[in-house]
């Protein structure tokens, strides 16, 4: 007890923090384990399946293979990034499969683009008035999920990758096959639509207000 009398409350560990005990015990044969870390993630993986695929059953066949494949192969885990981020390189994998079993006849956007991808994060908080300030969380999340699901594919799956699940330049290229450069090009496209989307979105809003 200090001096006061009071101690003050010891900080909780952020549910993360232990994802590396649950791994290890996965792997030692605990299916409770395993069962948590399923748990903890399952949403999450459905809506990035989800965003990648645009279909329900095809989301959820992805995400449980994903599961399926990560428990199959925890041997093959090196543990040199979170188990999430390893989760999330199946399940994208496992979304682009489906998705190309749908369009065949896919044909990539790429093109020569300029531009500073840095810049769009920035403006894109400069909306006047802030949507955070008219529209409650969850009326906003609604909005944004909306908009992206606008997005074409080759767009909305990097800028999910990126700004979303928040992966590196580099991890999205190798995820999806792809060089620096064009992951670049398409993140700072899907940025550029999503802005200009949003911004007409919210000045129709303003309009009827």
């Amino acid at each position: 007890m200090s001096q006061t009398g009071f101690n003050p409350p010891q900080a909780v560990p952020a549910p993360q923090d232990n994802e590396a005990q649950l791994v290890d015990a996965a792997r030692a044969g605990d299916t409770g384990a395993f069962t948590e870390l399923v748990n903890r993630y399952d949403r999450r993986i459905f809506r990035l399946a989800m965003n990648i695929t645009q279909n329900r059953e095809d989301a959820e066949d992805a995400m449980q293979e994903a599961f399926l494949k990560s428990y199959q192969h925890l041997d093959e885990f090196q543990g040199d990034s979170r188990f999430y981020t390893w989760l999330v390189r199946i399940a994208v994998n496992e979304a682009l499969m489906r998705l190309r079993k749908r369009r065949p006849n896919h044909v990539s956007l790429d093109e020569p683009v300029e531009g500073d991808e840095d810049l769009m994060p920035r403006e894109i908080e400069d909306w006047d008035p802030s949507p955070e300030q008219r529209y409650a969380q969850t009326e906003l999340r609604k909005i944004l999920d909306s908009v992206i699901d606008e997005l074409h594919p080759d767009f909305r799956t990097v800028f999910v990758l990126r700004d979303v699940e928040e992966l590196s330049t580099e991890e999205t290229a190798e995820l999806l096959g792809l060089s620096v450069p064009a992951v670049k090009s398409r993140l700072l496209r899907a940025r550029l639509k999503l802005r200009g989307k949003l911004n007409r979105y919210f000045r129709k809003v303003a309009e009827t207000t």
